[in-house]
């Protein structure tokens, strides 16, 4: 069991997430940004391994306008040392890594444009990794998408659109259970028809669960993993905030909510994304509070 966080780490002054106003767009701008952010992605790199927290989702801004037709300068050739420098960096520390779009990436869209466009944003995404040279258990995940009042033809059609994606798309693509749409059924469906491993998010899980209970779905999720292909699962954490709006994430980890997940989920193995504000504070938290567990100790 590995355990991170997501794209931003506060601990340390700088972000690997900078980016600029489209209308400020030029080859020198773009250049001097992709270089200072792949720059202090190696520095939060080298502060996780110190720490040990060898599960980081990386930002999707490491290229601004990677997927923008603005862009038509060829990143990939000009950083290619710099990113086999980071990915021999993550694979040689064990590390495990993700890459998670925005909610505008689309699959099932109704709309072909939308569609076109998710595909070249997958293809960034799936870009990045490959430069690094990471194997296929470095995941993209992605939403199912929209429901446009018929849920088994939007599921019909997420499934004809990922078979029409390429072989670098699709073997790094994971789905993940949704707050309002789809559900941990909805994804498992999914997965019988595609094959596609179902990312758990707790969260969610807890604000929408049509289909199946709490205490007797993540097996089944965790058998949508191949460990030779995929990994071990992949699960995003956090609890609510309290007081907060019902779909707010919290601030801090909660750890009795915490010990109560790790416990509900033995004796499966998996790497756990704490989605929670404060980001690596947790996260170094919760590795104090597992260091005792079994599956924590077995990687050790």
């Amino acid at each position: 069991m590995k355990i991170g966080y997501p794209c931003i780490n506060r601990s340390i002054s700088c972000s690997s997430n900078k980016t600029f106003r489209l209308k400020s767009y030029s080859e020198t701008r773009l250049k001097e940004t992709v270089k200072s952010n792949l720059s202090c992605l190696i520095r939060i790199l080298r502060y996780n391994v110190q720490n040990r927290l060898l599960f980081f989702r990386l930002t999707s801004d490491l290229v601004p306008f990677a997927s923008h037709s603005v862009n038509t300068f060829d990143w990939q050739e000009s950083f290619k040392s710099d990113f086999q420098m980071i990915g021999d960096f993550i694979s040689k520390n064990r590390m495990r890594i993700s890459m998670h779009p925005d909610q505008f990436t689309l699959i099932n869209s109704i709309r072909e444009e939308i569609f076109e466009k998710s595909k070249v944003e997958l293809q960034y995404h799936s870009d990045v990794l490959d430069l690094m040279n990471l194997d296929t258990s470095a995941k993209v995940q992605i939403h199912v998408g929209g429901v446009y009042d018929d849920r088994p033809k939007s599921i019909d059609r997420f499934v004809t659109r990922f078979n029409s994606l390429s072989n670098s798309i699709r073997q790094r693509l994971v789905i993940e259970n949704d707050d309002r749409l789809y559900d941990v059924g909805d994804c498992l469906k999914i997965h019988e028809q595609t094959r596609l491993p179902v990312l758990f998010d707790v969260f969610h899980h807890q604000l929408n669960n049509r289909s199946l209970l709490s205490e007797n779905c993540f097996e089944p999720i965790a058998k949508t993993w191949v460990l030779r292909r995929d990994g071990p699962p992949m699960v995003d954490y956090s609890s609510g905030k309290p007081g907060g709006l019902t779909t707010q994430h919290a601030d801090h980890i909660d750890l009795s909510d915490f010990q109560l997940f790790l416990r509900t989920t033995q004796p499966i193995d998996f790497d756990i994304m704490l989605e929670i504000k404060d980001k690596e504070k947790s996260a170094l938290k919760a590795m104090k509070f597992v260091a005792s567990d079994e599956r924590v100790r077995a990687f050790s």
